[in-house]
């Protein structure tokens, strides 16, 4: 047999339980559909988040990488042009040599001929200072964690290279800062052979060059693939699926509505054992 009570209403407890879930899941999909995100604090999804967290941090690492190789390439651009100009500049030096190590050349060409290879011997040096070519640099450039963090000689997730100084004393044109001469016809036609050898010199740097900013840029472009796949591994874990949500609160909302009505009537209830004592 049913009994009465007005001190403990068991089903308008229950309907205010009811409600009070409804609310906390309507207030969750209103949070998911405000942030675009699932996961907004720890208790929707500890793992999940800890898991997108890793991928944020991936991304960052990674982006950082690129930076640093992008501001290498610039550094490298700015080698790489002094390099062209020291060539013509070493070009214009074997005419010269040529041009002395001549007979018909008069004694007096011949100097002025000696005078400007001394003056372009010296802007080589020149160049190379103003360009961060005057001595040997060893490049290395951070692009990601290594393969195995825990080797300090593993360094698969840094680009590393040499580039040679490209100084008059280094391509043979100068003996301890002074040129070489080309003020006899001899000495022009020692010259010549000596500036073939520059021109070695200077295509073995130019090539570890070339080589190396071609390795960066592939290294960017592999950062930047993996970029766009790690963001999309994170929003898999950590944004929110906006159809599923709108659904949610839509079901959430009329469960609320419901659940108010349904809690006036199990409140109206009590009122009517009051017809007992009348």
């Amino acid at each position: 047999m049913a009994s009465f009570s007005v001190v403990t209403s068991v089903s308008s407890l229950n309907a205010q339980a009811n409600i009070n879930q409804t609310n906390a899941l309507l207030n969750r999909s209103i949070n998911r559909l405000s942030s675009g995100m699932r996961i907004n604090q720890a208790g929707d999804d500890a793992a999940g988040l800890a898991v997108a967290n890793t991928y944020r941090v991936d991304q960052s690492v990674r982006s950082q990488g690129i930076r640093n190789a992008n501001d290498m390439l610039s550094n490298l651009q700015i080698k790489d042009g002094a390099m062209s100009n020291i060539g013509l500049m070493v070009d214009r030096l074997a005419t010269l040599a040529a041009q002395a190590a001549s007979s018909n050349t008069s004694d007096d060409t011949r100097a002025s001929l000696d005078a400007e290879f001394a003056d372009l011997v010296a802007e080589i040096d020149r160049q190379a200072s103003i360009s961060g070519l005057a001595t040997s640099e060893e490049v290395s450039v951070y692009m990601s964690q290594s393969a195995d963090p825990a080797d300090e000689d593993d360094l698969s997730g840094t680009v590393t290279g040499s580039i040679a100084a490209v100084t008059a004393d280094v391509l043979g044109l100068a003996d301890d800062d002074e040129a070489i001469s080309i003020g006899t016809a001899e000495d022009a036609a020692t010259a010549v052979n000596t500036i073939k050898d520059a021109v070695g010199t200077l295509g073995t740097t130019t090539n570890a060059l070339g080589s190396l900013q071609n390795r960066l840029t592939f290294a960017i472009n592999l950062a930047t693939n993996q970029n766009v796949n790690f963001k999309a591994a994170e929003s898999r874990v950590r944004d929110a699926n906006m159809a599923e949500e709108a659904s949610n609160m839509t079901k959430f909302s009329i469960l609320s509505q419901s659940g108010m009505a349904a809690l006036a009537q199990a409140n109206q209830q009590s009122s009517t054992v009051l017809s007992l004592l009348r």
